[in-house]
C-alpha cells in the first residue's frame, strides 16, 4: 500500500547546520582548484542577498553550477566523494537523522526537497537513507556541465510547482496524503511549509520564525 503520509525535508540549515553550495565552493578554494580572490567574496554575498531573499533565482544557482564546468566527470565523481566524506558526514547531527528517522520507521515517504543542485543534493541524501530527492538540475551536455540550470530551480514557489510534478509522475497528488510535513529553516520556504498540514520551522531564520510563532507552527531548534 502506498505511504498515506509525506514528509518534505530541506537541506541546508535544516538537516545540515550549512549551505551545502557555500561549503562545497570553499571545499574547491582550499584545495586550490578555485581562485579564492575571486570567488569567496562573491560566495559571502551571494548567500547573504538570497536569504534575504534578493538574489534571483537563476544568477543564486548558476554562480554555484559554474563551478562544476572545469572538471570532468571523473573529477567531479573523486571530488564529491571527497567533499561528502570529509565536509558533510561529519556535520550531520544526531537530531537530524533522528528527525528523518521517525518518518522511515513508520513508513512514511520522505523526500528531500532543496535548492541545492543535484549533484551535490543526491549523495547528501543518500547520507539519510534517502533515495527520493527533488533538487535544482544542473544542466549537462555530452557528459559536461553548463554551468545552467536545466528547469525550474527548486527554491521558492518553483517548489511547490517541482512537488507537483514530481507526485504526478508518480501517479499522485499532494491530496492524496493524510499528512504532509515540511521541514524548512528558510523565509524562502514559505510558500511550500503554506501548502502542507504539517509545517515545522527548524532553526529558522527570523522571519519564518515570526511567522511560526505567528501562526502556531511547531519550531525545533538544534544547529
Amino acid at each position: 500500500m502506498p505511504a498515506d503520509v509525506l514528509a518534505l525535508f530541506d537541506l541546508d540549515h535544516t538537516l545540515l547546520p550549512h549551505d551545502s553550495d557555500e561549503q562545497w565552493v570553499a571545499f574547491l578554494i582550499d584545495r586550490g582548484l578555485l581562485d579564492r580572490a575571486r570567488y569567496a567574496v562573491a560566495n559571502r554575498e551571494l548567500i547573504d542577498r538570497y536569504n534575504r531573499g534578493e538574489a534571483d533565482l537563476v544568477e543564486f544557482t548558476e554562480f554555484y553550477l559554474a563551478t562544476l564546468v572545469p572538471f570532468s566527470a571523473g573529477q567531479l565523481a573523486e571530488l564529491r566523494q571527497r567533499y561528502v566524506e570529509e565536509i558533510i558526514r561529519p556535520r550531520i547531527s544526531e537530531r537530524a537523522r533522528a528527525m528523518v528517522e521517525r518518518h522511515l520507521d513508520v513508513g512514511d515517504l520522505v523526500v528531500i526537497t532543496t535548492a541545492v543542485f543535484d549533484f551535490l543534493a543526491v549523495p547528501i541524501a543518500a547520507e539519510f537513507g534517502l533515495e527520493d530527492v527533488i533538487a535544482t538540475v544542473a544542466e549537462s551536455v555530452d557528459g559536461r556541465y553548463t554551468g545552467r540550470v536545466s528547469g525550474t530551480p527548486n527554491t521558492r514557489e518553483g517548489k511547490v510547482e517541482r512537488l507537483h510534478l514530481w507526485l504526478e509522475a508518480r501517479g499522485r497528488r499532494l491530496a492524496d496524503f493524510r499528512e504532509v510535513w515540511a521541514y524548512s529553516d528558510s523565509l524562502n520556504d514559505l510558500p511550500l511549509l503554506s501548502q502542507v498540514s504539517h509545517p515545522v520551522a527548524v532553526n529558522a531564520d527570523p522571519v519564518l520564525a515570526a511567522h511560526a510563532r505567528h501562526h502556531g507552527w511547531p519550531i525545533v531548534q538544534f544547529a
